[in-house]
């Protein structure tokens, strides 16, 4: 079992030739802590679940799985509510103050530590494990500074035998104050980028969409990006719940993914790409890590925008 000092192993931080990350890492007992997001554990949530400033956020797919069981506390939040079309792109983040409604709305305010966990769905089964990082990485890139993943999520809780509910949480209003911070890029500058030596750019896709097997106008993938589909980094029976430490070591010292390079992820709309986005600039800490927030969708929208079909990179 996973005990509630969780971090990564030291080795994984020295494979990647970071040395600074270790000393930092053995001074993290607790979830609190300098970075952004972290992760935290069943068993740090259930010793926390009676804290009066914490926010626990429920992000399961179906708001019927939310009815039929959640973590007590958890109020429902939906990440399809984060973004909406936009001049005919059909996914775009909502304005900083849409935000600041929605989230005060389900009681969030800036300094108010925030637990955000999914679920496959014990009624519908249509979670995909995405949400939760969806959900931080949107806390996170609006300007929160104490976001908590937990790891594994309600799947791993309940299959503990810890406490569900199907009462609903007794909510103040929060009072959530957008900041933005320089988590994207956009189109120009990624393509500023994509020569460079020391640029990494992760497609989070699967690997039949990064190959050409998709449903986007053009297949493919970004020229020079290297496959990491972001199910690959997950437990292969709970896609909430990350990988041993080696494992995750493994797949980066593969692909030579270190803190030294600046990172770009991406995906299909954004989504996916949020999970690794948080594993390298927050559970990790790596320095320079952006999210294509666009995509492949906004990508492939601009004719003169080459792709690259088949299994290599370029």
């Amino acid at each position: 079992m996973r005990d509630a000092k969780r971090i990564f192993v030291l080795s994984l931080v020295a494979s990647a030739g970071f040395g600074s990350l270790a000393g930092r890492a053995a001074e993290r007992p607790t979830p609190y802590g300098e970075s952004l997001a972290r992760l935290v554990t069943t068993e740090w949530l259930q010793d926390h679940l009676n804290d009066p400033d914490l926010v626990i956020i429920d992000a399961q797919a179906d708001v019927y799985d939310y009815l039929n069981e959640h973590i007590p506390g958890a109020v429902y939040l939906s990440d399809q509510a984060l973004r909406a079309p936009e001049h005919g792109m059909p996914v775009r983040f909502i304005s900083p103050q849409a935000v600041e409604t929605l989230f005060s709305r389900v009681g969030i305010s800036n300094d108010k530590p925030v637990v955000v966990y999914t679920g496959k769905g014990a009624l519908n089964g249509t979670g995909d494990g995405l949400a939760q990082t969806m959900v931080a990485y949107t806390l996170v890139r609006f300007g929160h500074n104490r976001v908590y993943v937990l790891d594994g999520g309600l799947d791993k809780w309940t299959a503990e035998n810890r406490p569900v509910t199907k009462e609903f949480p007794r909510l103040q209003a929060g009072s959530f104050r957008a900041q933005e911070r320089p988590c994207p890029i956009t189109t120009d500058q990624l393509r500023n980028l994509m020569d460079r030596d020391d640029v990494i750019i992760i497609d989070a896709r699967s690997t039949k969409a990064y190959e050409g097997q998709a449903v986007w106008s053009r297949g493919g993938h970004i020229p020079g990006a290297i496959s990491l589909p972001w199910r690959s980094l997950m437990a292969d029976d709970n896609p909430a719940l990350l990988k041993s430490d080696a494992e995750i070591a493994a797949l980066l010292k593969k692909h030579n993914i270190t803190p030294d390079k600046t990172i770009v992820t991406y995906c299909g709309t954004g989504r996916e790409a949020t999970n690794p986005f948080l594993l390298l600039k927050c559970y990790l800490g790596y320095p320079d890590v952006k999210l294509y927030e666009g995509s492949f969708t906004e990508w492939c929208a601009n004719p003169d925008n080459p792709t690259v079909v088949g299994p290599n990179p370029k």
